[in-house]
């Protein structure tokens, strides 16, 4: 089971969160100005690292609020939990 840290809450078990996929995806400036492709591209396409990845989190059977993760697509590692808006912490000693 994984432990997460509800930066509101604190450590919860993985069953109280829902992931809402990769943090920081910027929506488009002009989104009438897209064609289908470009729009398909910022709803569908997503990285899939493998290993260091930011996601979004929901504390859903908490607090239920949103915040941000940065966690291993490998181990499950979770070195990083921060709030929406705030600037993601330095990365120790791996990419991203």
């Amino acid at each position: 089971m994984l432990l997460i840290e509800c930066p509101w809450c604190g450590p919860r078990d993985e069953v109280e969160f829902r992931c809402g996929g990769e943090a920081h995806i910027a929506r488009p400036q002009d989104p009438d100005a897209l064609d289908d492709a470009a729009w398909a591209d910022y709803v569908f396409m997503r990285t899939n690292p493998k290993g260091w990845h930011r996601e979004r989190w929901c504390h859903s059977q908490g607090c239920r609020r949103w915040f941000n993760v940065r966690r291993s697509t490998v181990s499950h590692e979770i070195t990083a939990v921060y709030k929406m808006g705030e600037e993601p912490p330095e990365a120790e000693g791996s990419a991203q």
